[in-house]
């Protein structure tokens, strides 16, 4: 396989020749790679019915192959990244040395570099058309087979990267060119080849061998089955990801039920998921299921139930003409509690083998798994959420002469972050702001946040100076800081001496704190102090930029610091930015955002912009620096002087 291609075979950029071409965006659901393969089929056609030269060589395989490697590339990209995805085929006419092929461009907007794989491989694809093993006898892959089948239906493929874009290609030869080895070939070869085409969302074969599963296929498809599925945070996708799991691999069709979370025995399940092998029958079956869940007795165990087919009743009662088939549900369980059920049918079998039915009820452990994971992160998100959502200003107050942009963005939706801000008026004609930072994030730095922002506006609208105010929340926050050391003490003794699972943390937190008074000449007078947090910066209209305050302690570590402020003029023009340390300390591998001045760099550049034009080149600039997202919370302020 071929890694970290810089360019693109063949790649048109610099040739003057048109080539065919043909591109779509598709929303990053799972509705994506059936819509990836009806496109790339529409295009093939449709270059076929012009008679392009290298249409001639087109056949049914080549059209196989480009809708199994694009269904690939599109389920990688969307399960593992999450966005919108481009597929763009391009056919390539023949030229010396190089045969005519379909290029086909997967390419998603997520920021990592890695391609999901089982590990990395140094055979290519063109080693695999010469028989050698992708998957060696006594060291078999259990999971990732993916790429290995796009290697090997493809002469090469390989992966550009771009600045917000990573695509992922593979070209295909459509000659005679037959990446598949006679029968005299390798056996270990065959076997992994087969394992790949169990694993593949498209299988290639339309029958099943259920022998198969009865060893390295087994474990295979469950290897498989846990990587996707532990990993997904939303129970409707995972539904829809055991859907294109099971069919056409094990079942014909399969319906997903999940109930209520908060349901009694009253409560209705839903049909949360709907798969067809046949795409176009998927409408009809949903229609009947519709008519009644499915709700298995409270006796039935985890075991398989049979059921009768789906419309298999005529209106007069009687029983429709069917083929032997076979309709089994499941009981979906985690942690003793029922979350759903699973339905599945098998045409042209009468009775399902043992070796699959356990097999299957093994995989639906892990789908119980992954729903019951699913729903405990959602409810952990949406408690933070209500949290957050109380720990912050549902509205900062509009300062007269003053215009303000603030870009507020958690690390994890799932916990409550450390970054808060306020923005206030208090007695006197004045306007208090407020970018702080607690240590940690979760529920100890909802606590520091909850009491912090209270206190301050307590004694901003008592009157108390900005050193002042400093001063007392400094000393409350070690009072409280004792005393949750003194409960913690108690908890220990109680325990009998043993340190228990919370025994109090140290409560401190970076803060920027300020008050703004109009001029009545226009502009405002403004008087601010940094404990232990990134400076805040002045930008002119003219481009320059310096600090606008000096650095001092962290509150909540010392009693006996005395904070002091600096007070300066924001003239009409002038803008004043407030980040916290998720601007500054934005990490690209060993280098950070703010290395060098980098924040006052790219401040002189927003000279000229409105506040809301500041913030969000800060913002873009802070999310350019590295690949990954942002792994800290980030929160940045702008006042501008009007």
């Amino acid at each position: 396989m071929q890694r970290d291609i810089a360019e693109r075979p063949g790649d048109p950029a610099g040739r003057a020749d048109a080539r065919p071409v043909a591109h779509t965006s598709l929303p990053g659901n799972l509705l994506a790679p059936s819509a990836a393969r009806r496109f790339v089929r529409a295009a093939l056609g449709e270059w076929a019915g012009l008679g392009l030269p290298a249409a001639v060589g087109f056949s049914e395989r080549v059209a196989d192959d480009a809708e199994v490697v694009v269904s690939e590339l599109v389920t990688n990209a969307v399960v593992h990244a999450g966005t919108n995805v481009e597929v763009l085929a391009r056919l390539e006419e023949a030229t010396e040395g190089e045969v005519a092929a379909l290029v086909v461009e997967v390419s998603d907007h997520h920021p990592a570099r890695a391609v999901r794989s089982d590990r990395p491989e140094s055979g290519s694809a063109a080693d695999a058309a010469e028989g050698t093993s992708l998957v060696g006898p006594d060291e078999p892959a259990e999971y990732g087979r993916g790429l290995q089948l796009v290697g090997t239906l493809a002469e090469r493929w390989g992966i550009t990267y771009r600045t917000g874009l990573k695509t992922v290609w593979a070209r295909l030869p459509v000659d005679d060119w037959n990446p598949f080895p006679e029968a005299a070939a390798e056996p270990g070869f065959q076997q992994g080849l087969r394992a790949a085409e169990l694993l593949a969302p498209n299988a290639r074969r339309a029958l099943r061998d259920d022998a198969d599963w009865a060893g390295r296929g087994a474990l295979s498809f469950l290897a498989e089955a846990s990587d996707l599925l532990a990993g997904q945070l939303d129970e409707d996708i995972v539904a829809a990801l055991s859907g294109q799991l099971l069919v056409p691999r094990l079942a014909d069709w399969c319906a997903i039920w999940l109930e209520p979370e908060n349901g009694g025995p009253s409560a209705v399940p839903r049909l949360a998921s709907v798969w067809h092998r046949d795409e176009a029958e998927t409408g009809q079956l949903r229609t009947l299921l519709e008519q009644g869940p499915i709700r298995l007795p409270e006796r039935v165990g985890t075991g398989p139930v049979s059921m009768p087919w789906p419309g298999g009743e005529e209106e007069d009662g009687e029983k429709a003409d069917e083929p032997a088939a076979s309709v089994l549900a499941y009981r979906i369980t985690s942690g003793g509690r029922n979350l759903g059920a699973v339905l599945l049918g098998r045409e042209g079998l009468a009775r399902v083998p043992d070796e699959v039915t356990a097999l299957i009820e093994d995989f639906v452990r892990r789908v119980g798994l992954a729903v019951g994971a699913a729903r405990e992160y959602t409810r952990q998100a949406t408690i933070s959420r209500i949290l957050q959502r109380a720990l912050l200003p549902g509205k900062v107050a509009d300062i007269p002469g003053v215009t303000s942009s603030l870009v507020y963005e958690p690390s994890d939706d799932g916990v409550v972050g450390g970054d808060f801000y306020d923005i206030f008026p208090c007695p006197g004609d004045r306007w208090c702001f407020v970018l702080g930072d607690v240590q940690g994030s979760g529920p100890e730095a909802a606590v520091v946040t909850g009491l912090a922002r209270p206190w301050l506006r307590l004694l901003a609208r008592e009157g108390f100076g900005v050193g002042e105010v400093l001063d007392r929340l400094n000393r409350l926050l070690l009072d409280d800081a004792m005393e949750a050391a003194e409960a913690a003490a108690l908890m220990v003794a109680a325990a009998g001496g043993q340190q228990t699972a919370d025994t109090g943390q140290s409560r401190f937190l970076s803060l920027l704190y300020g008050e703004l008074v109009p001029l009545p000449g226009g502009g405002v007078r403004c008087t601010l102090a940094s404990a232990g947090h990134p400076l805040p910066l002045l930008l002119r209209p003219d481009g320059e930029v310096r600090p606008a305050a000096e650095p001092q302690m962290l509150l909540g570590i010392f009693d006996d610091v005395a904070y002091e402020s600096q007070c300066f003029e924001l003239a009409p023009g002038d803008s004043l930015l407030c980040v916290t340390d998720g601007v500054t300390e934005r990490r690209s591998g060993t280098l950070m955002f703010d290395d060098g001045d980098g924040l006052s760099r790219a401040l002189a550049g927003c000279s000229g912009l409105s506040a809301d034009g500041i913030a969000d080149r800060i913002k873009r600039a802070v999310h350019e620096f590295a690949e990954r997202p942002p792994d800290d919370d980030l929160a940045l302020l702008v006042l501008q002087a009007g």
